[in-house]
């Protein structure tokens, strides 16, 4: 699960790891309000408004009216997704900032050109930088062991230094079994070319900041840009936290920092039935039983000529209302020009999803080409079923016979195969 960079960090303080003050804001008269109260009124020099999306880019993304996509100026330039302020009346800057950002479209480099509304900003005091460096801790699944990352070259997208310098990122592995040891946290300093107070002060940053990584179940935890004060002195200038799924029913508090705005529709509306969906930006809807399978339907899918629309595992109660559930969401995509349903009949009969396909259809207006593919237990049985039925199915026996009659669904339809 992702949460927002003011959700992260009000999680990192809490595990004692170094970050700045600041406070979430819904609306450009609260923005102001703050600014003031909570800043100006302390004698803080410097604000930063930043906008509030599960996207990184924040920084360079421009900012864009929903309706028309006209650039929103402010200050007389360009919006961006963060604000630098440390002239003029703050609060009113800060007024003026979040009245740009709030209901807004924010395009950055990882939304794409349909960008994302901000419907929060995040207003922080600033501090005084002499470095930028990058750091991130997370699961490598080819060792099973937590992987620390640091570069020197920090506020840069890790993959465009991993491309071009990647010399300059130390790693460092976490056996399970001995922990992070404050030798590995020693290298990583040493890695940094850190030395004196600098050194002491990330060695306890980032023991800090893996006992929150392990602590919270994280399964990434990214701060970019990882800053050195003037003072030495190592902060958290942002905070990427994604959560394991899997664990959210130990953490509660985190599992109600949720914000569903953030999240595909058709995906939370999945979530409702308990189905394993994920939009994708194809055309070929695809309901299977089992992620394995689901990964081989999509390559059929696209060796026929088309491209799935979706990864949705029903899993293996395929009865009468999951697979109206499952219909329904993948209608709600005006994008899916045909469904390709391919069980495996295991623990559940062919012949009973079957019967429960249509039914569903007695539920759910289906009005693109339906092609089934059923093997297992009563296959034979299943495929006479549908073929019985009067409805216009597309019933395939075989792997590549759904292939073929996938690229005969979208050929009518102008689809190159």
């Amino acid at each position: 699960m992702n949460i927002h960079e003011y959700q992260a960090k009000d999680l990192l303080r809490a595990h004692g790891v170094p970050v700045l003050q600041g406070k979430a804001v819904f609306s450009a008269a609260e923005a102001g309000a703050v600014a003031f109260n909570d800043f100006v009124t302390r004698g803080v020099s410097t604000l930063v408004v930043k906008a509030q999306i599960h996207a990184g880019g924040r920084g360079k993304g421009t900012v864009h009216d929903p309706i028309t996509d006209a650039p929103i100026e402010v200050l007389g330039k360009p919006l961006r997704g963060v604000t630098v302020i440390t002239e003029g009346n703050l609060a009113d800057r800060a007024y003026q900032v979040a009245n740009g950002l709030i209901n807004n479209k924010l395009v950055t480099i990882q939304t794409g050109d349909e960008g994302k509304i901000v419907r929060r900003v995040f207003i922080e005091e600033g501090c005084k930088i002499a470095h930028e460096y990058y750091c991130s801790i997370l699961l490598d699944r080819q060792t099973s062991q937590n992987l620390i990352m640091v570069s020197t070259e920090g506020g840069v997208e890790i993959e465009h230094v991993a491309e071009t310098t990647p010399e300059k990122i130390i790693k460092v592995w976490i056996d399970p079994g001995t922990g992070f040891q404050p030798h590995q946290a020693r290298t990583l300093a040493f890695g940094l070319q850190l030395s004196g107070t600098a050194f002491k002060s990330f060695v306890s940053f980032i023991q800090k900041l893996y006992k929150a990584y392990e602590a919270l179940d994280c399964t990434m935890l990214e701060v970019n840009p990882l800053v050195s004060t003037i003072d030495g002195e190592f902060i958290a200038l942002d905070a990427k936290v994604d959560i394991d799924d899997n664990a959210l029913y130990r953490h509660p508090e985190v599992a109600a920092l949720r914000d569903t705005d953030e999240e595909d529709p058709l995906e939370v509306e999945a979530g409702k039935y308990n189905l394993n969906y994920i939009k994708l930006d194809g055309n070929v809807g695809c309901m299977v039983n089992g992620a394995g399978l689901a990964m081989g339907t999509m390559d059929i899918i696209q060796l026929a000529g088309g491209k799935p629309a979706n990864f949705l595992d029903v899993g293996g109660g395929a009865n009468v209302e999951r697979i109206a559930n499952a219909f329904r969401i993948m209608m709600s995509d005006p994008h899916v020009e045909a469904v390709l349903i391919n069980i495996f009949g295991g623990i559940v009969r062919c012949d009973r999803v079957a019967n429960g396909i249509l039914q569903a259809l007695e539920q759910v207006k289906v009005d693109v080409p339906v092609i089934v593919r059923l093997d297992g237990t009563n296959a034979v049985e299943a495929r006479d079923i549908l073929m019985r039925s009067g409805m216009n199915f597309l019933v395939a026996a075989t792997l590549k016979d759904a292939a073929e009659k996938v690229t005969e669904a979208l050929a009518p339809r102008g689809v190159s195969a």
